[in-house]
């Protein structure tokens, strides 16, 4: 069975879609995986829109809904994901970072509700399967498919993802801070030995310096911990709205020539990682 991701939304932040943020993408995070019989989507920003009418084009009638957390870039797509609205379909939503705290399914519908939205989330005709774990957690989803969670340094807390599947494994590492000088040890355990990591990259290491409690992290920074746990690829992700396409495309150069093994995601970018 294939193992891979496409990304359907790369920026952070905010949605920007201007004729300067064409060639990387302007809509917020979204991620879909592959893995044997499974189908994954890691966050519902704005791009998990245009991943509903390819549910649609295809079919496909099940999925599982994994949220690094709830800040508005990583969720508001959602109220705009079609499928969720036919009753032939069923999707699992899970959170790593409200236990305790309210539950994924009160901030999705909180968000959903007026005077801020005119469609209430009782509308969604799928059958919406809610689940609050413990970030740390592992699901074993069969088939081979085993997910390992590890918290994130963000505001609020988020949850990076390892997702792992005939002997190969890619993670979904962001929104993360990192400490100049002190490599996370959260994420090195996470995305040790992966052949793939997607890592935030909002910013350059010289713009982080005035950005430091904003809950981010560096594609330099990204190098630095993929070279150190011996990953094999590194795509780098939700990109600033203020980095437009030519500041991207000298990044990726500068990344490149960095270290070989780096890529900046680019909305509809396809990465198998096993075929």
């Amino acid at each position: 069975m294939a193992f891979g991701l496409e990304f359907w939304g790369v920026r952070g932040s905010i949605a920007c879609p201007s004729p300067k943020h064409v060639r990387y993408g302007g809509n917020t995070s979204c991620l879909e995986v592959q893995a044997g019989e499974h189908t994954l989507i890691l966050d519902a920003g704005t791009g998990i829109r245009s991943l509903g009418h390819k549910f649609l084009k295809a079919d496909i009638k099940r999925a599982q809904l994994f949220l690094t957390h709830t800040h508005w870039d990583h969720i508001n797509g959602f109220p705009f994901f079609t499928p969720a609205f036919q009753k032939d379909r069923t999707f699992e939503i899970l959170a790593g970072h409200l236990k305790g705290s309210g539950g994924i399914q009160e901030v999705l519908a909180g968000q959903m509700m007026q005077p801020t939205f005119p469609v209430p989330l009782e509308t969604m005709k799928a059958v919406l399967k809610f689940e609050d774990f413990s970030v740390g957690d592992t699901f074993n989803l069969g088939g081979g498919v085993k997910v390992r969670t590890a918290p994130l340094n963000h505001p609020n807390g988020a949850t990076g993802y390892r997702i792992e599947h005939g002997g190969k494994a890619l993670c979904y590492v962001t929104d993360t801070e990192h400490i100049p000088g002190q490599p996370d040890q959260n994420v090195l355990g996470l995305i040790e030995g992966a052949d793939l990591v997607v890592y935030d990259s909002t910013y350059t290491d010289q713009e982080f310096e005035s950005k430091v409690g904003w809950g981010h992290s560096t594609w330099q920074e990204a190098v630095r911990l993929c070279t150190a746990a011996d990953v094999k690829q590194l795509a780098i992700f939700h990109h600033d709205p203020d980095h437009e396409d030519d500041f991207m495309q000298a990044l990726e150069q500068e990344a490149r020539d960095m270290w070989s093994g780096a890529i900046v995601a680019r909305e509809g970018m396809r990465i198998d990682v096993e075929r």
